[in-house]
């Protein structure tokens, strides 16, 4: 265990200093920095001689170590247009994007195994294959597409005049395909429970929940079809397995076949892919923030693009960056509590 999280921590470091001299680098394309913090009445002279203050004109390998030795103490720069610490700025945001990831989350953990393990069970019934046909659209549509659906159903409302009114089953069907709307579709809600000093929870009130419904489903709309056909596949794999079908020769309950032996060895790949799909999910959210102006890191994001807070950009492409490390290296974590035959080098135990 020691070994290996000494080799992550060096991979780790490696990452993120890729990671440090790409944001770095793309700072000179996102524009001149005194342009956001100077006003056009400023002299020429006036602008040379804060760029000189500023280090900009040093060399290249000066202003990145100065970057490096920065970032590396928790200095990141600070926003032109909020005027603090981008770290501070990410923080209050953050709270907000990873509780629609966690959302999210438990929506593809709870639906995606039972559907998946039951389209392997059953392949060929008419429900596995509904499943299957609607993972396919799933996967084929974009996540803003869903979030203006979800809202055009959901919280606008949509009357539908199809068949005719004059009959009672054609009211009725109209009826039926109505939808009333009502559901709240912009911002995180009113009633917030504030914990940990900083962080205000949608988990622990009714308001705070449907505010987050609509976005955490259309958040997980894009991952929950790719998780479903993972699974069926994974699983339709392992249910051809040698020792599968010795246990089905020893006359082992089908329940326990399935959900103890078979499933768990099905989730080895799918925590492998999950762990990346998380952290895709977390640069995913800028769609769904956008639509339904969720205050996260994304639509935060957004903002600092369309005002080149340069500041800003850079330092939530280096979080989102360390979010990336620190999920693979759960995940390789995880490894070992899912299947104990492999050890955290990679070799068979």
């Amino acid at each position: 265990m020691l070994a290996f999280l000494v080799q992550r921590i060096g991979q780790a470091i490696l990452v993120m200093f890729v990671i440090s001299v790409i944001s770095f680098a793309i700072q000179d394309g996102l524009g001149d920095p005194l342009r956001q913090m100077v006003g056009q009445s400023v002299s020429d002279a006036e602008r040379e001689q804060l760029r000189e203050d500023l280090g900009l004109n040093d060399p290249i390998v000066v202003q990145y170590a100065r970057f490096a030795t920065n970032a590396v103490q928790g200095d990141l720069g600070n926003s032109y247009f909020y005027g603090e610490p981008t770290l501070d700025v990410i923080m209050d945001h953050l709270p907000a994007t990873l509780e629609l990831v966690i959302a999210a989350s438990l929506m593809i953990i709870f639906l995606s195994i039972p559907i998946g393990v039951y389209a392997a069970i059953r392949p060929r019934a008419w429900l596995s294959k509904f499943f299957m046909g609607v993972s396919t659209v799933g996967i084929s549509i974009p996540v803003f597409l869903t979030a203006i659906v979800l809202i055009q159903l959901f919280s606008i409302g949509v009357t539908v005049d199809w068949f005719p009114a004059d009959t009672g089953w054609g009211q009725w069907l109209n009826d039926f395909f109505s939808t009333d709307g009502g559901m709240p579709s912009y911002g995180r809600g009113q009633e917030l429970t504030h914990l940990f000093g900083t962080w205000d929870s949608n988990f622990f009130s009714w308001d705070g929940l449907l505010h987050l419904l609509l976005p955490a489903v259309s958040l997980a709309s894009i991952m929950l079809p790719l998780f479903i056909r993972l699974i069926r596949a994974e699983m339709m794999e392992v249910l051809q397995s040698d020792y599968i079908r010795y246990a089905q020769a020893k006359g082992i309950s089908p329940w326990r076949i399935n959900f103890l032996h078979a499933l768990k060895n099905t989730m080895l790949p799918v925590i492998t892919v999950g762990g990346v799909q998380i952290g895709i999910m977390v640069a995913y959210t800028i769609l769904t923030e956008t639509v339904f102006q969720w205050p996260g890191v994304g639509l935060m994001f957004l903002e600092a693009i369309t005002r080149s807070d340069i500041p800003l950009i850079v330092a939530y492409l280096m979080v989102v960056g360390l979010i990336f490390v620190i999920t693979n290296t759960v995940v390789d974590l995880v490894y070992g509590l899912v299947n104990p035959t492999v050890k955290l080098t990679g070799k068979k135990a």
